[in-house]
């Protein structure tokens, strides 16, 4: 059970606080995901008995510490942002051909591609149900963001067309498909802890960043980790022809001017029938070891200062200093 948190906090009263309510939430989600019919529950379980950070419910009661954290209405937000987050890993393993996540098997591996998707829609009807006891503008937020969530889907799965930038269009299905839950995290956490609009809309800018950042963060950690300790099977996405930041740079090196011999061979490992696993190994190590992965990660960070560049407004204090470890610790997994 996720009672704790990893953010390294100075302020003892906050980690205590932060973790009582974590607790709190983990009881509400285990109550959200059960249902009479016994299969419906077992598949609903699925992802949340293999554990998982929790990244968006600490985001959603940090930010309502800016506030009145202690409101009954925090937790309820922080359950929403979960389940939506929940609901949207079964249907991307499907889509992805996910054949782990969190250390376990996908739920389209366990009882097929449409039961994971239904779970998927129960989880998003579980959310609604909790996100309507919040109030119109909650549910009106929510709605934004699931329509974002869904267009980054849906342009990731398209991709980018002919006169688009590749790079920035990969950066746009981030911002849609993690950096907009992100941001509704905090933005839901301020509002119903009773902050300002102004500061509600700082965290939320801030939360945008650090999810587009997050991601590219663990486009470098799929290549240079072990499967154990992600929890995924390296090279998915590879095998799969989903696009990453790594190999979209690459492809836009190889096609230049001044391409290399190693910008070359990188691509022509990449392009290969990547179905023979030690193909996939391979092409995961070239790539791993190319200079792209490097300036992926230099593109993390530098999210990650203009995000808490955003916090400038917050007034000092132990919740700033939180946020701004909140995000450090994001990329940091990429060092």
């Amino acid at each position: 059970m996720t009672t704790t948190t990893a953010i390294p906090l100075a302020d003892p009263d906050l980690a205590a606080r932060l973790t009582d309510r974590l607790a709190l939430v983990e009881e509400r989600l285990r109550d959200a995901v059960s249902h009479a019919d016994s299969l419906a529950d077992e598949a609903s379980r699925h992802l949340m008995n293999a554990g998982g950070k929790r990244l968006r419910v600490v985001l959603t009661l940090l930010a309502a510490e800016l506030g009145d954290g202690a409101r009954r209405e925090v937790l309820d937000a922080a359950v929403v942002v979960e389940l939506t987050h929940l609901a949207t890993l079964y249907h991307d393993d499907v889509m992805d051909s996910a054949p782990v996540r969190r250390g376990a098997p996908t739920a389209h591996q366990v009882w097929g591609n449409s039961v994971a998707i239904l779970t998927g829609d129960l989880l998003f009807a579980r959310a609604s149900s909790t996100v309507a006891g919040l109030g119109p503008e909650a549910v009106r937020i929510q709605s934004a963001t699931f329509e974002r969530l869904c267009l980054g889907q849906l342009h990731e799965t398209v991709g980018p067309r002919a006169d688009d930038d590749p790079v920035e269009h990969y950066l746009q299905v981030l911002a849609d498909k993690t950096g907009s839950l992100i941001a509704t995290s905090a933005r839901l956490g301020a509002m119903f802890a009773g902050c300002t609009p102004d500061v509600v809309a700082t965290v939320a800018a801030y939360g945008e960043k650090i999810g587009v950042a997050f991601q590219l963060a663990d486009d470098v950690i799929d290549l240079t980790s072990a499967g154990a300790v992600t929890g995924k099977t390296p090279g998915t996405d590879l095998r799969e022809g989903v696009p990453t930041m790594p190999v979209l740079l690459l492809r836009a090196r190889a096609a230049g001017p001044d391409a290399t011999d190693e910008d070359r061979r990188t691509l022509a490992l990449l392009d290969a029938d990547l179905s023979d696993d030690d193909a996939l190994a391979a092409a995961v190590a070239a790539l791993a070891a190319h200079p792209v992965v490097d300036e992926t990660r230099e593109r993390s960070v530098a999210l990650i200062r203009a995000a808490t560049a955003e916090l400038a407004p917050l007034p000092d204090g132990p919740v700033k200093e939180a946020l701004v470890a909140f995000a450090d610790l994001l990329v940091d997994r990429a060092s």
